[in-house]
């Protein structure tokens, strides 16, 4: 178990597109899940997906709980997606603060899908299909956008609509 260095956007690896995976059973690919999963503990994320530690394959970790980075978040394990697709989405989409492990220092309000249907495997490789609402629908969106080498900045109108951290703190505290 180790821990990985995360990529800032601008390595080439962040605007590619990942492959899927086809041996989930593959060694390597046990030992990436593993290492990812204490990566994003280390890191108090709430998601990381293989490409920002310089792996481009189709797979991401989903985690969530209340933190100094996301105080709202809701409780939920660390998940394993790999091979995720989204097969529904629902018509309406809600604004929220994203940040990003690989955007250090950044928020921005981010226009997300309020509900998506998804697929994926796990790493025993069950299919799950289900639906996913609020923060762990966005969490799956980031995450996926990753995979096709997407960060959330490519998602705003204008890069400059994003704030430094201690900006978006501070209107935190202020609301």
């Amino acid at each position: 178990m180790s821990t990985l260095t995360i990529l800032q956007r601008g390595e080439p690896v962040l605007s590619t597109i990942a492959k899927p995976i086809l041996d989930i059973h593959a060694a390597e690919i046990k030992q990436l899940i593993v290492d990812l999963k204490t990566t994003v503990t280390l890191a108090k994320g709430v998601g990381i997906a293989a490409p920002q530690v310089g792996t481009s394959l189709c797979l991401f970790i989903m985690c969530s709980a209340p933190s100094e980075r996301y105080p709202d978040a809701p409780l939920l394990a660390p998940s394993v997606i790999i091979n995720p697709e989204i097969l529904n989405t629902s018509d309406e989409q809600e604004l929220g603060w994203e940040g990003c492990l690989s955007v250090k220092g950044k928020r921005a309000l981010v226009p997300r899908y309020s509900s998506i249907d998804v697929s994926y495997l796990d790493e025993t490789g069950i299919i799950h299909n289900q639906t996913l609402t609020g923060f762990l629908a966005r969490i799956f969106q980031h995450e996926l956008d990753h995979l096709d080498g997407i960060t959330f900045i490519e998602r705003l109108d204008n890069e400059n609509d994003a704030i430094d951290e201690a900006q978006w703190r501070q209107q935190i505290l202020n609301n």
